[in-house]
């Protein structure tokens, strides 16, 4: 479904992609894991069409992806292929929330019931509040409700629970896993990945993937997680006594 063949991408001379090999089959549910500035959001912005490879070839569904084929079929790829932003306040520019909704069905002249889909994503109270006067987790909802209306092949989540509380990060779960959908979801929540999916992608501070397989596999691989910065080591004090021992973190 989604191929990506050495991937190169930098900003001047500042390298950010290096070298990315991926396949991704129809139906697969990917977990990229990585520290900040390995590269996992420019990752996801290439997937999504949104920015071009300097060097290397990326094709959808035996398409090869480039910035002159999506000038005549842009709408096409961008139904099949949906982002969800870390930050949901780059995607909310309608008066309500349901003119949010309704945003995406009527470019791609699609219709569904909106009070529905708002029930499936619990923000039914919320049709006629104006987005940006939701609070974050609120949003976050909303920007995804809207992408996920117009029943997109791939999903691409950045950091999608990053605006939520426990319980809406429950529900996101959930939902996700009852979906039958091609998800790669990008995540700092490493108590969160085995629930978000069953396949690893590991990128580290060289800008190139380090691992590539079973997520719960990847748990027993110290050497990866410390390549990847996921794993910590730091002082504890407990009556008094210090002493220090690696840990996985959910840093954010």
């Amino acid at each position: 479904m989604i191929r990506l063949q050495d991937i190169e991408f930098y900003y001047d001379e500042c390298m950010v992609l290096d070298g990315i090999d991926l396949d991704i089959q129809a139906g697969e549910r990917v977990v990229l894991l990585g520290n900040n500035g390995c590269g996992k959001s420019t990752l996801l912005k290439l997937l999504a069409g949104l920015i071009y490879p300097k060097n290397g070839i990326y094709t959808y569904n035996g398409t090869k992806i480039t910035k002159s084929y999506l000038k005549t079929n842009a709408k096409e790829f961008r139904k099949d292929v949906s982002i969800l932003f870390q930050n949901p306040d780059t995607m909310l520019f309608n008066p309500t929330v349901k003119d949010e909704i309704a945003f995406g069905l009527d470019e791609f002249d699609m219709d569904a019931d909106i009070t529905q889909l708002a029930k499936e994503f619990e923000i039914e109270h919320l049709l006629d509040r104006n987005p940006l006067t939701l609070s974050g987790g609120e949003k976050q909802k909303v920007a995804f409700c809207a992408i996920f209306a117009t029943n997109p092949k791939v999903l691409i989540l950045d950091e999608p629970t990053a605006n939520l509380d426990p319980k809406s990060t429950g529900w996101m779960i959930d939902f996700l896993s009852e979906r039958d959908i091609t998800t790669i979801i990008s995540t700092h929540n490493l108590s969160l990945a085995l629930e978000l999916g069953s396949r690893a992608v590991v990128m580290d501070e060289t800008h190139q993937i380090i691992y590539d397989g079973d997520i719960k596999e990847l748990f027993t691989k110290q050497d990866i997680l410390l390549q990847a910065n996921l794993l910590h080591k730091h002082k504890h004090h407990h009556d008094g006594i210090v002493h220090s021992h690696l840990h996985i973190h959910d840093w954010s």
